[in-house]
């Protein structure tokens, strides 16, 4: 028999997005992240994947009001960034579909839940996520996805506010390209 005590899952993948010194997309590492045993919580581990430090707190533990129902009235952002919050998501891509290349400012953590998905980052490098877990951390980067598999993909993605990326003095807007 198992020991429920030692997790069977594998390890989550986390990939990070950067530039480089002329300001084209790239990936900065790509790595699995080992959960570890949580003091707190027997039978529980847990692995950071992500920490911000310079938030402002929400006020939502106060109110009653559906937050799914709120619009992002900002156009800057193609309707994805709240300017002074986040934005949590699903992204359903039919098997074979590519977006756009596309950035906002924003730093967004996308979560493959079901399928595959291929990152595609401005430098043509392109990385296969293939586990449910395995997470893509986007810091204002051009970038698109794309389904390799014959089925449907799901991710879900927390996008955050941020100032634009800056590469030597010059800011990188958002952009949508069609």
């Amino acid at each position: 028999m198992p020991n429920p005590a030692i997790s069977n899952l594998p390890d989550l993948r986390r990939i990070v997005t950067t530039h480089d010194e002329q300001g084209v997309a790239k990936v900065q590492s790509d790595m699995h992240l080992s959960a570890q045993d949580m003091q707190a919580v027997k039978g529980a581990q847990s692995a950071a994947i992500w920490v911000t430090i310079d938030s402002i707190p929400t006020n939502d533990n106060n109110s009653t009001e559906d937050g799914a129902n709120r619009k992002i009235e900002e156009p800057t952002n193609f309707g994805l960034v709240h300017p002074t919050g986040t934005n949590l998501r699903s992204t359903d891509l039919a098997p074979g579909a590519i977006t756009p290349m596309h950035r906002t400012s924003s730093l967004d953590y996308n979560i493959l839940v079901h399928g595959e998905l291929i990152l595609i980052t401005e430098d043509g490098l392109e990385k296969h996520l293939k586990n449910p877990g395995d997470t893509v951390v986007q810091k204002g980067t051009l970038h698109a996805w794309k389904n390799p598999s014959k089925e449907w993909a799901r991710w879900i993605t927390v996008l955050i506010a941020a100032k634009p990326t800056n590469v030597n003095g010059e800011a990188l807007h958002p952009v949508f390209m069609h």
